[in-house]
């Protein structure tokens, strides 16, 4: 069994308040995990109303599924219009 994950770290340009960027963290996580079947949770910048992090993770026999789904969650995060996508990790373990 091998084990990918993925941080995302995020700006919300358009948030002007933490309720605002929770608001939209959540609609995302949400929509993120009924599209792709990974687990997700916020993993930085809790208190910023501006920056936050997603972690995303998910279990598979194949580093190639991994690397594909990971990558999708990616470019549907970089498609939010939301928020815009400053950098990514990945790692498969």
């Amino acid at each position: 069994m091998l084990v990918g994950t993925c941080e995302i770290q995020l700006w919300f340009p358009g948030s002007r308040s933490l309720k605002e960027k929770r608001f939209a963290m959540k609609s995302l996580k949400d929509r993120i995990r009924a599209r792709f079947n990974v687990s997700v949770a916020e993993v930085d910048g809790h208190g910023l109303w501006q920056r936050g992090a997603l972690g995303v993770a998910m279990a598979s026999t194949e580093t190639d599924h991994i690397h594909r789904v990971l990558s999708e969650v990616v470019r549907f995060v970089e498609g939010d219009g939301r928020v815009e996508v400053l950098d990514y990790r990945m790692e498969v373990i």
